[in-house]
């Protein structure tokens, strides 16, 4: 059976759960009003709330897409909570099965949110029991085979289902259409990075942080609110042990050295990355999988951790020839392009 965890909408304020840090759910918004940044998402959640609420009716259900740490399974807290239901955690991987599915569905209460992390990885044989569930709200499921084979139809409760990927171009079109919402989860602004760890700075009792050290974790943390409330950890725990209590700019910094991380947020794996297309492959083009060769990283981590936040910030073109530095790529680690390089400034 795959594994889930349940939180209730009253749980979410205080977390039973062993296997969660209290703090950490804490930090976590309840409400929409709570929700820091993605404006466009949070309007069109609070007008299909709104009005399945006055329908009585199950909310619509949502596919959330985008790279990771940037708040999926905290929208889905947030709907279960605003709903008043619960939420039911998966993931695609843990559903290696149909009877995991249909064990999971046949437990959800009417309006219950179901939510499955990295969707995309959900083996084909479950995704065919998911369309008349999302549809239809029932399961077909087969008993034995051959000619004493016969099908069961289940009956389930109005629930919603929220998928969440980082992969969107991995989901079948057949899956894809039946989300009734769709939506791009966007990297944070600094603002917005500030207001989620002034607020997180008071939960998890972090003192004597001045607005100067919020911007200094801010501009590192890659506009991911998760890698911004892991440096904001850092932080708290250098102050106490080497700085008496003061997270001020100079703690930030001496924190943040020890983790490897730059100014500009890069760590030792966005270095090593650029390092090899630059001293190996003279700066590129080149294939992926020969940089994770290189570096004796995995191909899909690079994808997933390393490039979204290097092409943002323009450190790294992808061509149809393959991944290359640009010149500001090339500067921030001191390598000179060749002169063709500079078409990518």
């Amino acid at each position: 059976m795959a594994k889930e965890r349940i939180v209730t909408a009253a749980a979410q304020e205080r977390e039973r759960e062993t296997d969660v840090d209290p703090q950490t759910v804490e930090i976590r918004p309840r409400t929409l009003r709570e929700y820091v940044g993605q404006r466009d998402l949070v309007e069109r959640l609070s007008i299909a709330l709104d009005a399945a609420k006055l329908r009585k009716d199950p909310m619509e259900h949502v596919l959330l897409h985008g790279p990771p740490g940037l708040g999926k399974t905290t929208i889905a807290h947030v709907i279960a909570t605003e709903m008043g239901t619960r939420a039911h955690v998966t993931s695609g991987p843990a559903l290696t099965k149909a009877g995991d599915l249909v064990g999971t569905l046949t437990k959800l209460e009417e309006g219950d949110v179901l939510f499955i992390d990295e969707i995309h990885r959900l083996p084909a044989a479950v995704e065919e029991f998911i369309y008349p569930a999302m549809e239809d709200r029932r399961i077909d499921f087969t008993l034995d085979s051959g000619m004493h084979a016969r099908v069961v139809t289940i009956q389930l409760k109005p629930f919603t289902l929220i998928g969440a990927t980082t992969r969107a171009g991995m989901l079948t079109q057949a899956l894809r259409s039946r989300f009734g919402i769709t939506h791009h989860l966007e990297f944070y602004g600094h603002e917005d990075l500030v207001r989620i760890l002034v607020r997180a700075a008071g939960i998890l009792g972090v003192r004597d942080i001045d607005a100067e050290a919020f911007d200094a974790i801010a501009s590192r943390s890659r506009g991911t609110p998760r890698i911004a409330l892991r440096l904001l950890r850092r932080v708290r725990d250098f102050a106490e042990v080497r700085a008496g209590g003061r997270a001020d700019r100079a703690a930030v910094d001496g924190a943040l050295r020890l983790e490897g991380v730059d100014d500009r947020g890069l760590d030792e794996l966005d270095r090593k990355y650029m390092r090899a297309i630059a001293s190996v492959y003279g700066g590129g083009p080149v294939g992926l999988e020969a940089i994770a060769a290189t570096i004796g990283e995995d191909s899909e981590t690079l994808e997933d951790l390393c490039e979204p936040f290097l092409l943002q910030i323009g450190f790294l073109a992808r061509t149809r020839q393959g991944r290359r530095l640009t010149k500001l790529g090339a500067d921030a680690i001191g390598f000179a392009l060749p002169a063709a390089g500079q078409l990518f400034e």
